[in-house]
């Protein structure tokens, strides 16, 4: 897996990602995502599986879309999640997922920052030498 770290940003969270291919860059920021939301993301179990599909215009937009899609269905479904299968397409352009999680549990999980989105603000996908780095800024 690749690795990510969290920037500070006023007011709100940035994630930046390396990865050897693109697939890894969105495994890994989906990590970092929880990471971010789950103070002990370590402890999420993954007993619950699910399928993801998105398309978008562009290697960023997906990368947005795919983060977003994450949130909402950590908010919706009451789930926090550990694993990420993430295959793209040769353009960049669209991805499958499968997602692994368990249910919240307050009592065993605990909750560090309420991501409301990930935003177009400072975003950066590029090819590196390394693979690929990315830099998203999180809206909490």
């Amino acid at each position: 897996m690749g690795r990510f770290g969290i920037i500070e940003h006023t007011a709100d969270l940035g994630l930046w990602i390396e990865a050897s291919d693109l697939d890894d860059l969105f495994q890994t920021a989906a990590a970092g995502l929880f990471q971010v939301i789950a103070a002990n993301a370590a402890a999420i179990e993954p007993l619950v599986v699910e399928r993801v599909e998105l398309e978008a215009g562009s290697t960023e937009a997906l990368l947005i879309a795919w983060l977003n899609e994450l949130i909402v269905h950590s908010e919706t479904q009451h789930m926090v999640y550990s694993r990420f299968q993430v295959k793209l397409d040769a353009h960049g352009k669209r991805l499958t997922a499968e997602i692994a999680g368990e249910p919240m549990d307050r009592d065993r999980h605990a909750l560090d920052h309420e991501v409301k989105a990930a935003t177009w603000h400072e975003l950066l996908v590029e090819k590196t030498d390394q693979g690929w780095a990315a830099r998203v800024i999180l809206d909490i």
